[in-house]
């Protein structure tokens, strides 16, 4: 069994088991069938790809979770580690009184933690609710979700309170000849409609642009503030809100990767085009720069998770059918329910586990 599917009303997700990655997930609302996570053209397009590729890029889906994120160099492991690149099993699966809660396990250890997989959903939420626990193990370890969403034409984007973004010391494609990239690195900036490009002037990350094809990565800080961090993504052609939600006190830090056609090598060939990664992270990049000195610790960012008795983190995907292609100004959750401001403080209401992320709550 590669894959397995778990459903309640109105919502279904298929994981796959050879990876670690959510291969599907299909949200029901409004007669409509939303499909808020991407899928890379080469999964399933029976290619000969490079037996050299990690095998999470090979099988590139969902959201699967990095720990750590990216390089893996205290513990040997592919790019994002091995809950990233290799085998879960199903250790639970049944119905619950309001939906369907499954239990996997990934068959390695990370630093010598055993790491287990919790996907809930309740019949009516539109949204995945899930939860990463690590039971053991020594050291420390940096970890993320990787939530990726896909465009046919582009999107605008609303975020919680952040105290900055920045880029970092080098772009991801610097070789003109192999991919290309739109903004300074590196760079920062408080106001994120205004960050600075390459080659001058600014660039607005609440709009993702066809036209601006590029493979760039920007680390977007949370605020102080008492509520969820978020990310809402109005997708223009599918007409819908894609919801991400997070624990700031766990995942401190939004990792935005924006890969639009900016990579001509295999097997990205310049068509992983309209893509969005929305990556909540507790993490700087590499697992040794993570747990040593770095630039998001000398703001005051925890950037990895001490390991010993049982850590765990939580984190919500959702989707909304939504027309009018722009994101809420604020996410608010409360007493069962998730209100969405928008821009001309009209709210819309939809049920949510408000105590599953523990904003608030002692760690």
């Amino acid at each position: 069994m590669d894959k397995v599917t778990i459903k309640a009303n109105g919502i279904s997700v298929t994981l796959d088991l050879t990876v670690g990655h959510i291969a599907d997930m299909t949200v029901e609302s409004d007669g409509r069938q939303l499909k808020p996570l991407h899928r890379a053209p080469w999964v399933d397009a029976g290619e000969a790809l490079s037996p050299d590729l990690p095998e999470g890029t090979v099988r590139l889906s969902g959201d699967f979770l990095c720990a750590p994120f990216s390089a893996s160099d205290i513990e040997a492991a592919p790019l994002h580690g091995w809950p990233a690149n290799s085998a879960w099993d199903v250790t639970a699966s049944e119905a619950t009184s309001d939906g369907w809660r499954a239990v996997f396990r990934l068959r390695r250890t990370v630093m010598g933690a055993t790491v287990d997989k919790i996907f809930t959903l309740r019949n009516s939420h539109p949204f995945l609710y899930q939860e990463h626990v690590f039971s053991g193990g020594s050291g420390a370890v940096s970890a993320a979700h990787h939530p990726m969403a896909a465009m046919r034409d582009g999107g605008r984007l609303a975020f919680s309170p952040k105290r900055f973004a920045g880029t970092l010391d080098a772009p991801l494609e610097p070789d003109p000849a192999r991919g290309r990239f739109k903004l300074s690195y590196p760079a920062r900036s408080t106001d994120l409609t205004r960050f600075p490009a390459t080659g001058g002037g600014t660039l607005d990350l609440t709009d993702y642009r066809m036209e601006d094809e590029r493979e760039d990565f920007i680390t977007l800080v949370e605020a102080d503030h008492d509520g969820p961090g978020w990310t809402a993504l109005a997708r223009r052609a599918e007409q819908d809100l894609v919801l991400v939600l997070k624990n700031p006190a766990e995942l401190p830090v939004t990792m935005l990767w924006f890969s639009n056609g900016g990579r001509d090598y295999a097997p990205w060939s310049s068509r992983h085009r309209g893509v969005l990664g929305i990556e909540d992270g507790r993490a700087a990049i590499g697992h040794a720069a993570s747990i040593d000195d770095n630039w998001l610790k000398r703001e005051g960012v925890a950037t990895a998770f001490t390991l010993g008795g049982e850590v765990s983190f939580r984190h919500v995907i959702g989707a909304l059918p939504q027309a009018n292609g722009e994101p809420p100004r604020d996410i608010g959750t409360a007493s069962g329910h998730m209100r969405l401001t928008g821009a001309d403080g009209s709210t819309r209401d939809v049920r949510f586990d408000s105590d599953f992320l523990r904003i608030g709550q002692p760690g």
